[in-house]
């Protein structure tokens, strides 16, 4: 399988280009658009600024590429975020594959910190935000991990619910912890730091 990694100004990339290493897959780093076009998947990590990422992105035209691929997209974390419409970070337009605004959490209690670190529980039984169903998982990169998988987070900027919420996580106040929408998917925690669940989120996406 053909694995692409899109390469730009955002950390934490090397991590998950380790993580899919580890399960036999060597991953090809790229921000070279026809490679990209090629990939039977394409990976969109990072961690960073919003602003900063775009202005690359867009400098390189990458997000017009990104916007128009077809095979599966996983974008993870700032990743995630820059798929979204617009971020408050940088009051910045992003790609535009979710119709969702990125926010800053909004601490309202001493306890509160931010960024929002460490591991958390996901409630993957719902395609819609205002849609809690039980039974089956809604989307199938979380297929076989049960309801309420913890999954590890480092971010203080999150996605409100949206009618493209995969799953849901609580922090400050229910936020979009995953996101599907056609052939794109995204999370805001980090699979590659998430041990076996993590791991399991990948061989799903690898797998779709």
């Amino acid at each position: 399988m053909n694995v692409a990694i899109v390469k730009y100004n955002a950390g934490n990339i090397y991590s998950v280009v380790n993580a899919l290493r580890r399960l036999g897959v060597e991953p090809l780093l790229t921000d070279d658009a026809e490679q990209l076009q090629k990939a039977d998947r394409v990976l969109f990590p990072g961690q960073g600024e919003a602003r900063g990422a775009m202005e690359y992105l867009k400098a390189r035209r990458l997000d017009e590429v990104i916007k128009n691929l077809k095979q599966p997209v996983f974008g993870i974390c700032v990743g995630q975020q820059l798929l979204c419409r617009h971020s408050e970070e940088g009051d910045v337009d992003c790609i535009g594959i979710f119709d969702a605004e990125v926010k800053r959490f909004s601490p309202t209690r001493h306890e509160d910190k931010v960024p929002c670190m460490g591991w958390n529980a996901l409630d993957v039984r719902c395609k819609k935000a205002d849609v809690r169903e039980t039974g089956d998982v809604k989307c199938s990169i979380f297929k076989g991990l049960g309801d309420n998988p913890y999954v590890y987070f480092v971010h203080s900027y999150y996605v409100p619910l949206c009618e493209d919420t995969a799953a849901i996580a609580d922090y400050i106040q229910p936020y979009s912890a995953a996101l599907q929408k056609d052939n794109f998917y995204a999370c805001q925690f980090h699979p590659e730091k998430s041990g076996r669940v993590g791991e399991q989120i990948i061989k799903n996406f690898l797998a779709l």
